[in-house]
């Protein structure tokens, strides 16, 4: 039986739709708007931190099991892994250009950053495509269940709880509503409150802070 693999794929979208929105972002702030310009850095950290996570567990948990299991189609394999170092290349050029730019919103700071976050766009969407067209139905039929869920849980156990709540409320928001009931559905009920509490409200504060235009 095929591992349903679909909760990457939403988490994907998250990461397309925020990748796009930053550049839009950054490239609305004012010269000398600092307050604005560390709202949408704060912002970028989560994301950053976000795609670091997701991606070291695809190279911690998913890559060496498939590489051991797969044969012909090993080179899908490896290419996700290439594909990793070329998106963590975007993302160490951008961890010095959002301070840069961060620290006074200059316009120069600001159109180099764009620039930068337009490349790590296209870095991303490649690696994102791929993934789901060709990794993601390798992984369907060569990982258990227990070895899937391991991804999540590595995230989890990586990520800072309020983050994780801010991260969480970025998937479930263009998720459709059969979506975001599996999403919260294999979360322990006390978490589950916790979301609806705490998370939840949070992440719509948040959320309006980053997109005020």
């Amino acid at each position: 039986m095929s591992v349903d693999t679909k909760d990457m794929e939403i988490v994907h979208r998250a990461f397309r739709r925020e990748s796009r929105l930053f550049i839009e972002l950054v490239a609305a702030v004012a010269p000398g708007d600092t307050a604005r310009a560390k709202v949408i850095a704060d912002h970028f950290r989560i994301y950053r931190l976000g795609l670091k996570n997701h991606h070291e567990g695809e190279d911690e948990l998913l890559w060496p099991l498939l590489l051991a299991r797969v044969d012909l189609q090993a080179d899908i394999v490896l290419r996700m892994e290439d594909q990793h170092e070329r998106v963590s290349a975007t993302l160490a050029r951008l961890d010095t250009l959002v301070p840069q730019w961060e620290a006074g919103a200059g316009a120069d700071e600001r159109d180099a950053l764009v620039a930068a976050l337009a490349d790590h766009r296209a870095v991303l969407l490649e690696h994102l495509d791929d993934e789901e067209a060709e990794l993601l139905p390798l992984a369907a039929d060569h990982l258990s269940e227990q070895e899937w869920a391991a991804l999540g849980d590595h995230m989890v156990a990586s990520t800072p709880k309020l983050t994780l709540l801010t991260l969480f409320g970025l998937v479930l928001e263009d998720a459709n509503p059969e979506e975001r009931a599996t999403l919260l559905s294999v979360l322990p009920a006390p978490v589950r409150g916790v979301w609806r509490v705490i998370g939840r409200p949070r992440f719509v504060r948040h959320i309006r802070r980053v997109r005020a235009a």
